[in-house]
């Protein structure tokens, strides 16, 4: 007892003869003891934050419930209000964001919650330089999209002539042409050689592990990669100079039955998307076959999407590309949508798959609904990602001027989706007046068809 008394008396006594806390020492830098906290001295700024200038949108004023889009590009000072809700921003702000974002700025008062962040500008990924000109790439992954765990997208650019360097990757590579045409390469497992010229609206597919190239014809070409995982990154590739780069020449020479001095002028390594020798007019020059032959015609690696006729709808359009009539790219389905101005992507989810969609033109805006209770509106415009997980209700409207275009990506062995006016439309009318107190008037307009795009 004696001595744990002793040594709590030291422990005080250091204590008390300790250095005093640290003073601010007085220079220009720093303010002193006198500002904190009350002071009879003390002033406070007299700005009026209530009287900033801003006008509203039209609908602003509408119920929140009612949820208009609100159109704030000729908006000088968007506020955050619908209807009775909110209030004025006097800022810091970025104005720009919130014109092109009116939903994220003043949400319709339908919003509940918090879901996924389902909207990724591909503006704000990070853009990869080729070499000397000839193209560029910029991806959307887990990095920038947390959610979207199933699927991966990278938008590339090549110049005339330009390559995407010889390379294989672990996912599986899922492709459509936004713009101009390319010629790709491949050689399967089997030794099998592929080779086709695909233009703006096709599509190819290269199964995880085939080595393919990709080159741009005299237009050059822009393309949307789909890969099936949500962690994909174009900078884990394998690429064919970074495996000449790594092997032994010796190896290399005995693999190639070739020379040591066969290797002396071999690039730096990571070519990744370089310029080349512009590819010949007649493929049939390019098109090796060795005793395996070539891809059968029935596994072919592209098909020409952009030869297939959409279905005309009441709102739009839609065209569906999935291993039904494209086998080689298992799991791949896809829908191309277009949505006149004012119509909309109807109300609907995907009972089996996450849908990875792209904006391809136009402008539209999604709410995505997550049970129990949680919704978002976001505003996308071409060259946006939109994800929507399994089985969260969505739809997509058209708030521009203009088509809306964008792609529907699933990882499903066909493309598949539920109305949720169809549903309504097909239940007992009594199960849904009991369940929803709608009126016989409306029961009574309520159709047992999947419309997909209305007007």
């Amino acid at each position: 007892m004696f001595k744990e008394t002793f040594y709590l008396s030291a422990i005080l006594a250091a204590i008390a003869n300790a250095a005093p806390a640290a003073v601010a020492p007085s220079n220009p830098l720093r303010g002193g003891e006198g500002l904190i906290g009350y002071s009879p001295s003390n002033t406070i700024s007299n700005e009026n934050t209530e009287s900033i200038s801003y006008q509203l949108a039209p609908s602003q004023t509408q119920d929140a419930d009612i949820g208009a889009y609100l159109d704030f590009s000729t908006i000088d000072n968007p506020q955050p209000i619908r209807g009775s809700l909110g209030g004025t921003d006097p800022g810091p702000r970025n104005l720009n964001y919130d014109r092109i974002n009116p939903d994220k700025l003043a949400p319709p008062g339908t919003d509940s919650g918090a879901t996924i962040n389902a909207q990724w500008p591909l503006g704000l990924s990070h853009t990869k330089l080729g070499k000397s000109g000839a193209g560029w790439s910029r991806q959307e992954n887990i990095d920038v999209m947390p959610a979207a765990t199933l699927m991966a997208g990278v938008d590339m650019r090549l110049e005339a002539g330009g390559y995407r360097e010889l390379h294989w990757h672990v996912a599986s590579e899922w492709s459509i042409v936004l713009n101009g045409s390319c010629r790709i390469q491949a050689v399967n497992e089997d030794g099998q050689t592929f080779i086709d010229d695909v233009g703006k609206g096709d599509v190819w597919f290269f199964p995880a592990g085939i080595p393919h190239s990709i080159q741009a014809l005299d237009d050059g070409v822009e393309f949307m990669l789909v890969f099936d995982d949500g962690d994909f990154s174009e900078d884990n590739t394998f690429l064919a100079s970074e495996i000449f780069a790594h092997n032994p020449k010796e190896v290399l020479s005995k693999d190639l039955g070739v020379p040591v001095s066969a290797f002396q002028d071999l690039p730096e390594p990571n070519l990744f998307i370089f310029p080349g020798t512009p590819a010949p007019k007649d493929i049939e020059e390019q098109n090796v076959t060795g005793s395996a032959g070539s891809v059968p015609k029935a596994e072919s690696y592209s098909y020409h999407f952009s030869e297939q006729p959409a279905e005309e709808l009441e709102g739009g359009s839609v065209k569906i590309i999935d291993p039904l009539s494209f086998p080689i790219a298992k799991d791949f389905s896809a829908a191309l949508v277009t949505v006149k101005p004012g119509g909309l992507r109807e109300i609907h989810w995907h009972p089996t798959s996450d849908e990875w969609t792209f904006f391809i033109q136009g402008q539209g805006r999604a709410t995505v609904f997550t049970p129990p209770s949680d919704a978002t509106t976001f505003d996308f415009m071409g060259g946006d990602v939109g994800y929507f997980p399994q089985s969260n209700s969505h739809y997509i409207e058209n708030t521009g001027s203009e088509d809306l275009i964008f792609l529907e990506v699933l990882q499903a062995d066909h493309f598949s989706d539920v109305s949720l006016a169809q549903w309504v439309g097909s239940t007992s009318k009594q199960i849904i007046q009991d369940t929803l107190n709608l009126s016989n008037e409306t029961l009574s307009k309520l159709s047992t068809e999947k419309k997909t795009v209305v007007l």
